[in-house]
């Protein structure tokens, strides 16, 4: 019996949302903000939070810093019921890394200190931990640089201790989007939204994009917001529609999408069962703000889960 249903290595950090600035932000004035909120952040640590929230056993490797933020971001992980026993403290002063998300209706400027998540190496993670598992997810690929030149080895090795693979790439910074090739042979479901599949395919038509991507990858799975989801298996195409709510917050619902499909397909649902409740999770995140907050509230989340329940999936 595997220790962990879903493993994790990945950045652990916090957000700072700030909601109501001006689109244009001038120069030497001082802009005041409508409201804010300090949450759980990174797409690791959302992932693993939301995983936990839904019954799963998840391990968590990461890096923070000596410092109040990264005390806090593991504080409330732990408080999820992840286990944080293997996240590493900096040793050189460096603190943890954080992210301030600037609000603008349907849009938003997302600015990250990296500190600490780009630290993250091999070196530090404990492989035998990470193997007894079912399932290895990992995130934010192109933040973490110290562990980018071996990530290839470390799915290697996860993938012959027998575990299955997930991988959201989320964006590249550098808009660059190089050294997914040696990766993508071990993932068995990648998980972009539509301009991550464009940019990884290097496609300019999603169709395309995503018959590039099934070509190599088992199952291939595109975010689509407002639109739902799609899924390609080999030649077999599935669409989900998406769940009609008060959208409050998108921050984290792609990664809460995640949570939710991964926690049906360790299982063993076929694939309209995942991705019905990838997009569940993924609504249910944006009604409150940041990525985490509405899963918190078990009964929030249960009674959510009762008055939408899974739209119907079909095959395309």
């Amino acid at each position: 019996m595997p220790q962990f249903d879903v493993t994790i290595a990945g950045e652990l950090n916090l957000d700072l949302l700030l909601y109501g600035l001006p689109i244009e932000l001038l120069p030497e004035r001082e802009l005041v903000a409508s409201d804010m909120m300090i949450t759980l952040g990174g797409s690791s640590a959302i992932v693993a939070h939301n995983l936990a929230a839904l019954g799963n056993r998840v391990g968590f490797i990461s890096r923070i810093g000596k410092d109040p933020m990264g005390q806090n971001a593991l504080d409330r992980l732990a408080a999820a019921g992840v286990d944080v026993s293997r996240v590493r403290r900096a040793e050189d002063g460096t603190g943890s890394g954080m992210s301030v998300i600037l609000h603008h209706g349907t849009w938003r400027n997302i600015l990250t200190f990296l500190g600490t998540m780009s630290q993250l190496s091999f070196e530090d993670l404990d492989l035998e931990y990470l193997c007894s598992s079912r399932h290895f997810h990992f995130s934010s690929f192109f933040l973490h640089t110290s562990l980018r030149p071996r990530t290839a080895e470390l799915l290697k090795k996860v993938k012959s201790a027998g575990l299955t693979i997930s991988m959201d790439t989320n964006d590249d910074p550098e808009d660059q989007w190089q050294g997914l090739n040696e990766l993508l042979p071990y993932v068995d479901v990648l998980l972009p939204n539509e301009r991550e599949a464009l940019k990884i395919s290097g496609e300019q038509q999603l169709e395309r994009a995503i018959e590039s991507l099934a070509a190599i990858v088992p199952l291939v799975v595109v975010k689509m917001g407002p639109e739902g989801a799609i899924a390609q298996r080999g030649n077999e195409r599935f669409k989900s529609a998406p769940i009609r709510v008060r959208v409050i917050d998108a921050v984290g619902a792609g990664d809460s999408f995640d949570a939710g499909f991964i926690t049906h397909y360790i299982r063993g649902a076929d694939v309209e069962t995942c991705l019905a409740h990838g997009n569940l999770a993924g609504a249910l995140s944006t009604t409150r703000p940041g990525g985490t907050e509405a899963f918190l509230d078990t009964n929030y989340r249960e009674q959510f889960f009762r008055e939408h329940k899974p739209a119907k999936v079909n095959s395309a």
